[in-house]
């Protein structure tokens, strides 16, 4: 029995999903769930608002204000990309523990191929400190 993903509640979040290209859609909306669900597990982090932001998935922590800005994409160089807010030392804390786990671009992001999917249980680590990042 499959998944069930987590619903869009902004159409405009749901239509920038529809339109990237697979195989990056699908690994996107895995990597979007493991959001959510690293939210809902996390204590202080509230409720999630997904909305856009320089027309990417954004994911923030308006109620408690526990965390910091994650967003999701497709970098120029192709795959696609967990990204963090760059004046933070989130991307750096965590590639003092994995560092050669990941390929990083410096302090802001996380880059993926679809061929070579990320391994979720040490990405909810990153996840989980972005969303109390200012706890």
């Amino acid at each position: 029995m499959a998944k069930k993903q987590h619903p869009f509640e902004d159409p405009a979040v749901k239509a920038v999903f529809a339109n990237y290209p697979e195989p990056e859609r699908s690994s996107l909306l895995l990597l979007r769930d493991r959001i959510f669900n690293t939210a809902k597990q996390t204590a202080g982090v509230g409720n999630l608002l997904e909305t856009l932001k320089w027309g990417q998935p954004a994911y923030l922590t308006p109620e408690t204000r526990s965390g910091s800005t994650i967003r999701l994409g497709l970098p120029k160089s192709g795959g696609y990309a967990i990204y963090v807010h760059c004046q933070t030392t989130i991307i750096s804390d965590f590639q003092q523990v994995f560092p050669t786990d990941f390929t990083y671009e410096g302090n802001r992001a996380i880059h993926f191929s679809a061929d070579n999917p990320p391994e979720f249980s040490k990405l909810e680590l990153l996840i989980g400190r972005a969303l109390t990042y200012h706890l």
